[in-house]
């Protein structure tokens, strides 16, 4: 087909002159590339975390020279960190076996199986590429230490605010480890951002929040007066700090709760401007490389022991600063300490395993409230992802009755974790109405991805989803009586207010509920200074976020973390 373009385009060049002479250079050109005469070029399937994906890959005698991903369903959080680091990877190997994206393992499965699919095409057949498949393991290696003044160890929100924070503050040079291969922690999934007054947000929609309202609410037993203070002041200088890197949480609601915008959500917002104000600061990130040890001279810590795959050495410097997370990810901690716990899922990501815990106890510094989780009442069977929109849902099982009350607070999570656990292929259906899709934006996300069922009648939405429909028509009845007063609510002390509507479109997810948090951890003061098991302060040693013993979440990782760089910047540099 080329030729014969080629031939035709030429005699029109003869017949028409010099003015055919560009035209006909680009198409050649186009022609040319098209059939690979400078390369040439292959497409490969596979399937992600998310469905089907296609990559095209390029080649040059044999030569691997460009991966390119053509189409996913994958989290966006996820594959703009992970395919960078894929592609490098198989084209310094030049071959798909290569060891996956740690945080982002069934994307890269997906990669590399979608790249030996395009290969086999141009006749190198790699085999059958499974979850095992990775690169040749090289020979452990004792390296020499490195020396910086501020070791940061995790690479979640916590973890690069104090990174930013100390270099702000001072601090030459700092070096960040992280034991996953993309950082950012779980923050860069989630939808809100809360617990953060005197927003430009707030003030556009008319909310006067003082930092006496926050402390007034937000005290509690987990977190000293101090703690709580030195949280408030923080959230109140937050929004400034965010927006002066680039970071704006547009759209408040709830008093407190922030997203970028009112269809964008903010992990992916903050967790971009904060990876991107690090690079920018120069802060030395090392991605794969995972804390094992503190190093501890004449009772201060001044490094931390590593571990980079097979190479081994320590990092030495004049304070550190703990961001790990905490073991929501770690069945066998969690028997330990939350018995019972360990039957539930959890939506966080994978690195939270909580390493450190042992080594808090070998060197006795203090934790607390290990017991203590945050338990999100749904997430979605089978990609985890948290969902839900507020009240008006019904709850049912696979044979279409209510079983637990919709309520989602605190008090009842790990009964309604249970309560699910026990029901018919340990799930139930989230099912809700127009009325609540319309209010609710993660709803709508959620189903626009194809990740919830859609159907016009309730007689529809049952079919799709297996459930017997005169069941759950009644349960709806029963439902909507015990709203309009007409009879008690068998499982909800309240009902709701609004009324189940009877005209569809209708929609449902398969649900589980899920450990989001765990809020023990290792105790540090207001000053984000850790505590031996005396009470004295570990000179040298600070920690923000998940790994700490406290009430409060995301926001609060952010507001620590950059109070532990601050903090650690001044133990530095007196």
């Amino acid at each position: 087909m080329f030729f014969l373009c080629y031939f035709i385009l030429t005699l029109e060049y003869y017949i028409w002159g010099e003015k055919m002479k560009k035209q006909l250079l680009l198409l050649l050109a186009l022609g040319a590339i098209s059939q690979g005469a400078f390369g040439k070029e292959f497409i490969g399937k596979g399937n992600g975390y998310g469905g089907p994906l296609k990559v095209l890959v390029s080649t040059d005698n044999d030569k691997i020279i460009n991966v390119e991903l053509l189409s996913h369903k994958e989290t966006s959080p996820v594959v703009k960190r992970a395919f960078p680091i894929l592609k490098e990877r198989i084209l310094e190997a030049q071959s798909p076996i290569i060891d996956s994206v740690s945080g982002a393992t069934y994307t890269s499965l997906g990669v590399k199986r979608a790249v030996a699919a395009g290969l086999k095409s141009a006749g190198k057949d790699y085999g059958r590429i499974n979850m095992n498949t990775k690169a040749p393991e090289k020979p452990i290696a004792y390296l020499e230490p490195v020396n910086t003044d501020l070791v940061i160890v995790g690479g979640g929100p916590a973890g690069l605010a104090a990174a930013i924070s100390a270099k702000e503050n001072g601090v030459k040079n700092v070096i960040l480890i992280e034991k996953l291969d993309i950082l950012s922690g779980n923050g860069k999934f989630d939808m809100n951002f809360f617990d953060m007054i005197n927003s430009e947000a707030q003030k556009k929609n008319g909310t006067n929040d003082t930092i006496e309202a926050f402390v007034k609410d937000k005290s509690n037993k987990m977190d000293t007066p101090e703690r709580t203070l030195a949280q408030a002041k923080g959230a109140f200088v937050l929004d400034k700090w965010l927006r002066g890197m680039g970071i704006q949480l547009n759209h408040n609601y709830g008093l407190r709760n922030h997203m970028a915008e009112k269809d964008a959500y903010a992990g992916e917002e903050i967790q971009d401007g904060l990876e991107k104000r690090a690079k920018e600061l120069g802060v030395d990130i090392r991605t794969s490389t995972k804390g094992l040890d503190l190093i501890i001279n004449n009772g201060v810590i001044t490094g931390v022991k590593v571990q980079n795959k097979n190479n081994f050495y320590d990092i030495n410097g004049k304070a550190v600063v703990l961001a790990t997370g905490g073991f929501s990810h770690n069945k066998e901690l969690l028997a330990k300490y939350a018995p019972g716990a360990e039957k539930v899922e959890t939506s966080n990501q994978m690195g939270a395993t909580g390493d450190f815990l042992p080594i808090f106890e070998k060197h006795d510094l203090k934790v607390d409230n290990l017991d203590v989780l945050s338990v999100f009442a749904f997430i979605m069977v089978p990609s985890r992802d948290l969902t839900g929109g507020g009240d008006g849902f019904m709850l049912v099982n696979q044979k279409g009755e209510r079983f637990t009350s919709e309520e989602i607070t605190g008090k009842t999570s790990m009964e309604k974790a249970n309560a699910i656990l026990n029901q018919p292929g340990e799930y139930a259906y989230y099912i809700y109405d127009q009325n609540l899709y319309d209010s609710s934006y993660r709803l709508q996300k959620h189903t626009k991805l194809g990740l919830h069922i859609k159907a016009g009648t309730l007689e529809e939405l049952a079919k799709k989803i297996d459930v017997p429909y005169e069941t759950l028509k009644a349960t709806r009845e029963d439902f909507n009586s015990a709203i309009r007063g007409e009879k008690k609510d068998k499982f909800r002390e309240v009902p709701f207010k609004r009324e189940f509507k009877t005209e569809g479109p209708f929609y449902a997810a398969k649900v589980q509920s899920a450990i989001h948090m765990t809020k023990g951890g290792v105790v540090a003061n207001e000053n984000t200074e850790v505590l031996f098991e005396n009470g004295k302060v570990a000179k040298g040693l600070y920690a923000a976020g998940e790994v700490t013993s406290s009430s409060a979440a995301y926001s609060a990782s952010v507001v620590f973390g950059r109070l532990a760089g601050e903090n650690a910047a001044k133990f530095i540099l007196k």
